[in-house]
Formats: structure tokens, C-alpha cells, sequence
């Protein structure tokens, strides 16, 4: 399991991921102008999520390019993954809870869960 990703951490991580490789220079111009965040602290945190795993790093034309190894989906899959370990000791039952009690889930979304509790029902036949 990767080291577990702060909120800073994340919302970058989920830029690179979106927009493909990157250097720091184009990170911290498009995403970190933004966030109020000096180019300085857009290294930094870059240079920590590739150590954690979850950013690799290429040179292309002298440059460093940081890229996210995988799809956004599963970047988050992950993320929640870990969330689920670390802070609810592997339980799924408060995050059911949570979700039952949301009251702005989208048509959309609801669908999507509707698909996973029919993906999980197939599970247990096979």
C-alpha cells in the first residue's frame, strides 16, 4: 500500500493526472497561480508524490516531465482505498452510512452505486 496522499498532495496529483505529463514549470503556472502556490512548493510537492509512488518522472528535451503511472479513476480508487485502511480500520460500514445520508447524490451517481451493489451481488453467486 502507498504512503497515504494530503489534500494538497491530492488536488495536484489529480491535475497531472487529467492533463497528462507536465513539468513543474506548466504545473505550477496552470494549477498552482491558482492555488496560491510558488513554483518552490509545486516541486516539492511533486518530488513527494514521486517518492511515494504515485508520480513518475522522465526527461524529455532537458526537461523533467512528471506524469501520473495511472488512469484518474484508479488514482482515486486507490486514494479511497487507503482512506478506508488507514482511517476507518478497513470498515466499509461508515462510508455506507455516509453515502446513505447524502442527500445531493446525483442521478448519476446513484446509478453508479446501483451498478457496484449489482457487481457485488454477482460476486457472491460465482
Amino acid at each position: 500500500m502507498k504512503k497515504p496522499v494530503g489534500e494538497q498532495e491530492l488536488a495536484l496529483l489529480r491535475y497531472v493526472a487529467e492533463h497528462g505529463p507536465a513539468t513543474v514549470g506548466e504545473v505550477a503556472e496552470r494549477f498552482g497561480e491558482a492555488q496560491g502556490l510558488a513554483r518552490s512548493t509545486i516541486l516539492t510537492v511533486m518530488e513527494r508524490l514521486r517518492l511515494k509512488g504515485y508520480l513518475t518522472r522522465s526527461k524529455v528535451d532537458g526537461v523533467f516531465q512528471y506524469a501520473s503511472p495511472v488512469a484518474t479513476q484508479e488514482l482515486l480508487r486507490d486514494v479511497v482505498g487507503n482512506f478506508v485502511q488507514r482511517t476507518l480500520s478497513g470498515s466499509l460500514s461508515p462510508f455506507v452510512t455516509y453515502l446513505a445520508e447524502a442527500e445531493d447524490v446525483s442521478d448519476e451517481e446513484l446509478k453508479q452505486l446501483q451498478d457496484v451493489v449489482a457487481r457485488l451481488r454477482q460476486k457472491r453467486k460465482e
